[in-house]
This record gives C-alpha cells, structure tokens and sequence, in this order.
C-alpha cells in the first residue's frame, strides 16, 4: 500500500508503482470522484481504444417479445 500527502494546493503524486502498472502519461486525463467515503481516480479512454473490450460476452439472453 502507498501513502501519498495532499500538498497545500491540495496535489498528491501518483506512486511510480502504480504509474509504470497502468502505463500512466503526463498530460492523460482522468476522472475524479467521490464513492463511498474515498477517493477514485478513473481513466479516460479514448472510444477507439475500447473497441473490441466486449468480444467473447455471452448475449445469448431471453428477451422481452416487444425487444426483439
């Protein structure tokens, strides 16, 4: 587990660890939010870059006749 300290204009730096592991870049954006009384950083992904994430997925499902 890393410990980071929030600077007085309220940064912290991302451990180096956890940079090299998400192949983070300077400049790349991600998302800040509030959940369940902690902080989450989300990556932003282009569109095109998730192209293709849900190949394989079982949809093969039973549907409502007026969805068909």
């Amino acid at each position: 587990m890393d410990i980071v300290t929030i600077s007085p204009k309220y940064q912290v730096v991302i451990p180096k660890r956890i940079r090299e592991s998400l192949r983070l870049k300077p400049g790349q954006k991600v998302q800040a939010i509030e959940y369940a009384g902690r902080i989450e950083f989300l990556l932003i992904r282009p569109a095109r870059e998730l192209r293709g994430f849900l190949k394989g997925i079982d949809t093969s499902i039973e549907r409502e006749d007026d969805r068909l």
